[in-house]
């Protein structure tokens, strides 16, 4: 495996920018990450601002528009793509929302999902196959971990009423990487049908973890929240859109922000770019926070550096995980990127354990399907912060069995 250039002063100088990470040993950026010093300090100025000179005003109204477009912005530069693509959102869900209620559904349609997604995008898809008649299988992508192909998988279970599948490309339970340029190429050309069959990527689990270009990845819609890997403060994200994709999504919720209007102040029309999905005013100076957080990032080192050292840690992690008596981690290679699953045996629950480590400082999470404990590595984490996570569970582990003895 080939190893980062990263020396540790660098890191330690890079972890002083969140404090967060202090007095704790956090692996939960898949859940939220800690906010750099530079993304507090911009929410707290933009909250000054805003009152100084308003908080309503045609002075704070231009500002608003600046700093609203200098995010898009940012997180065009960040994902590979235009401003022109980006709907600003709150999160995720928010984004496949915006789409999934969009599309024109008809009686008999056909929406595949994968056994791997999130509890609230399977309710969504629900609500509308109970709303319009529509059809919704799930495929079983979580067997293919370890053997077999998701992309077979997927092309087996494509219908020629498929109208959009539905999918996560870093899945959050597993932590596997979909390959999903492939899985595009597949739905966009070789469905049963023969016709585009359109791809809602959930990516909050991918967004600031790996690195992307979404121009050439060519996903029609890419969901994704900016607290988790970028750190930015909750209630900000966004959806890419496919240009191409705009006139075959219609907007559900509908506000000022979306519309064009005549020298009356009537609606006249959409806006003709991902603007025409955005609602009305939102915490602005939240804005500003995601806009402070993904520079940070950048200045340690570029999206390929920083997705190679979580490689690096999560393999390190892996490997120490795997060593240990009672614990079976759920890939048996190292992980693609940040994320790391594993399951416990023996007398103690994936609760129990992940509540007797927070008690000892160690921050991680339990999932249900699969039942395991997640561990997130960033590229700022310490392999001696590693090597006490694991320890701690060896510890936690003999003495359960001691104690079961």
């Amino acid at each position: 495996m080939a190893h980062s250039t990263y020396s540790l002063p660098e890191i330690e100088k890079q972890r002083l920018e969140f404090p967060g990470l202090a007095n704790k040993v956090y692996f939960n950026f898949g859940g939220q990450g800690p906010l750099p010093r530079c993304a507090i300090e911009a929410i707290i100025d933009a909250h000054n601002y805003l009152q100084l000179q308003g908080p309503f005003s045609g002075k704070v109204n231009a500002w608003i528009q600046n700093k609203t477009e200098q995010l898009r912005e940012t997180l065009a530069l960040e994902l590979g793509t235009t401003a022109q693509s980006i709907v600003l959102t709150e999160n995720v869900t928010d984004g496949c929302n915006i789409v999934l209620w969009g599309l024109d559904w008809q009686k008999g349609d056909h929406i595949l999902l994968t056994d791997c997604e999130h509890q609230g995008i399977i309710a969504i898809v629900k609500e509308i196959a109970r709303r319009f008649g529509v059809e919704f299988s799930i495929c079983p992508i979580k067997d293919t971990l370890n053997t077999g192909d998701p992309l077979a998988v997927i092309a087996q279970h494509l219908r020629p009423n498929t109208r959009l599948v539905v999918l996560s490309h870093l899945l959050w339970n597993t932590g596997q990487l979909l390959p999903l340029a492939d899985i595009v190429e597949l739905c966009h050309h070789h469905s049963p049908s023969r016709q585009r069959v359109p791809i809602l990527v959930d990516a909050a689990q991918s967004v600031g973890c790996i690195p992307l270009n979404l121009s050439q990845l060519q996903a029609d819609f890419y969901a994704f929240t900016g607290h988790k890997w970028l750190c930015g403060p909750a209630g900000v994200g966004g959806l890419y859109i496919d240009p191409q994709m705009f006139e075959m999504l219609r907007p559900t919720f509908i506000g000022w922000r979306g519309i064009e209007q005549d020298e009356t102040g009537q609606p006249i029309a959409w806006k003709n770019d991902a603007r025409r999905f955005e609602v009305a005013t939102s915490a602005y100076p939240q804005y500003e926070g995601l806009r402070a957080a993904i520079p940070i990032h950048r200045q340690w080192g570029s999206a390929e550096g920083r997705y190679q050292r979580m490689v690096e840690l999560s393999a390190y992690l892996w490997e120490q995980l795997s060593e240990l008596d009672g614990v079976e981690c759920l890939k048996n290679s190292p992980p693609q990127a940040g994320l790391v699953s594993f399951q416990v045996k023996g007398p103690l629950s994936s609760q129990q354990l992940v509540q007797a480590l927070e008690k000892r400082g160690f921050l991680l999470r339990t999932l249900l399907n699969p039942d395991c404990v997640r561990a997130c590595v960033h590229y700022f984490t310490l392999k001696a912060e590693i090597e006490q996570l694991v320890e701690a569970i060896k510890i936690l582990l003999l003495n359960a069995n001691e104690n079961e003895g």
